[in-house]
């Protein structure tokens, strides 16, 4: 373990082995760190925090503090960082509330670029990118392999499914499926597939193929949603991928995102 001498840590702090600490870093009562991560330098991590192995969070990032929230009244609730996740420069992380349900999560492997926010209540998986100055405001949910683009704003309570892409400068205000792209300088809306993204992480031209129908049956045929819905059920039934994105249409509260104009749409 290392502790450079201008940081403050409290006695009573838990830092696993190789842990390493730099210059002003700022670590709380009630903050367990563990093995091998690194603080490079004027950190700040407060509250009922707990940090994962081998995560690297660069200066200025402040992970723990209280929620932005009106009825917070300085309740234990806590924030659980993952494993091997690079947080950057001003990078912030707030606890939870009593009324969220008490937990503000970020799994493993995720990069959050720099001045991005994570508000309370937040349920973030693994491997997602949030870009630089990307903003989630409270009790959002994002899937594992989402990326979240520079500058998008999220609105509370939205879901990001697993494997979408959220364009630079988007508010989102609904539900964006597992697989699809939004983007929108006012609104966000759905333009077809993340299909580079699905390829990247080898997904099958096949299984891409199937998912490019079933967007044309749910945001391109005219039908009503529940309706187009149905439809895919029934005819895509043996398909997991598809189940997977009727199961998130299924269980929206928000509504999801409408989908663009056919001559906006490009291929992703």
């Amino acid at each position: 373990m290392q502790i450079h001498p201008t940081a403050i840590v409290h006695p009573r702090a838990e830092l696993g082995p190789d842990v390493e600490v730099g210059p002003y870093c700022v670590i709380g009562e009630h903050v367990r760190i563990g093995r091998a991560t690194r603080l490079v330098s004027h950190v700040v991590v407060d509250g009922w925090t707990e940090v994962g192995e081998r995560c690297t969070l660069w200066p200025f990032a402040s992970i723990g503090t209280p929620p932005q929230h009106l009825h917070y009244k300085g309740e234990p609730t806590r924030v659980i960082i993952g494993h091997d996740n690079v947080l950057r420069e001003y990078v912030t992380v707030n606890r939870a509330t009593v009324e969220g349900g008490g937990l503000t999560r970020l799994g493993n492997m995720n990069f959050l670029m720099a001045y991005s926010h994570i508000a309370h209540d937040c349920e973030l998986g693994d491997h997602i990118i949030m870009a630089n100055s990307a903003n989630l405001a409270g009790h959002i949910t994002i899937g594992d392999h989402a990326v979240i683009g520079g500058l998008a704003g999220i609105h509370q309570f939205v879901r990001i499914g697993a494997y979408a892409m959220v364009g630079g400068c988007t508010p989102v205000a609904q539900d964006v499926p597992p697989f699809m792209r939004a983007a929108g300088g006012y609104r966000g809306r759905l333009y077809g597939l993340n299909s580079i993204g699905l390829r990247r992480h080898g997904f099958s031209a096949e299984r891409i193929s199937v998912l490019k129908q079933v967007y044309q049956i749910l945001f391109r045929s005219g039908m009503r949603l529940a309706e187009a819905i149905k439809q895919v059920r029934e005819e895509f039934k043996d398909q997991p991928d598809v189940m997977t994105l009727l199961t998130f249409l299924d269980s929206s509260k928000r509504g999801i995102c409408r989908s663009g104009s056919k001559d906006e749409e490009r291929e992703g």
